[in-house]
């Protein structure tokens, strides 16, 4: 993978009504950007300590080399619409490689995977299920692109 955006996701299961949803999405951004999406599956449940580390593994494993990773993390930095799209813009500018958006599952991202990104993005300070952060990712990264073409789709 050249260009673009990546988005790595770690889960149990892919379920057809969220999937539909970011579909939506990634057809939409597809129109200005190149735009993969790739789940990452390893056995275990929530409670089980191992897990968040094999997905961590697996999660790290799975990113192109080289990219800029870009970690969802509650304790990341926080950035308004306009903000995320002038980060996008320069990255589009200065970095000829994909960036890869990682997301953890239910179980949460692995410290490992944090320390690794170049970005820790935060949606805030609330907690928001994988599968939500990934829509509001795609949501986010469509409006984004929006801004940054003059496509009215953003209000302040």
């Amino acid at each position: 993978m050249s260009r673009g955006y990546l988005v790595l996701w770690a889960a149990r299961h892919q379920r057809r009504d969220w999937e539909d949803l970011c579909a939506d999405y990634r057809r939409r951004i597809q129109h200005n950007a190149s735009i993969r999406d790739q789940m990452i599956k390893v056995k275990g449940s929530s409670d089980d300590p191992g897990r968040i580390k094999a997905e961590g593994a697996a999660l790290l494993a799975a990113l192109p080399d080289p990219c800029w990773t870009v970690a969802l993390d509650p304790r990341g930095k926080t950035l308004s619409s306009e903000a995320f799209a002038r980060e996008l813009a320069r990255l589009e500018e200065d970095w000829p490689h994909p960036v890869a958006f990682v997301i953890g599952s239910d179980a949460g991202l692995d410290e490992e995977v944090s320390k690794a990104a170049r970005l820790r993005l935060s949606y805030g300070p609330m907690i928001y299920g994988h599968e939500l952060a990934r829509l509001v990712l795609y949501e986010q990264l469509y409006r984004a692109l929006c801004i940054r073409r003059g496509i009215k789709y953003h209000r302040r």
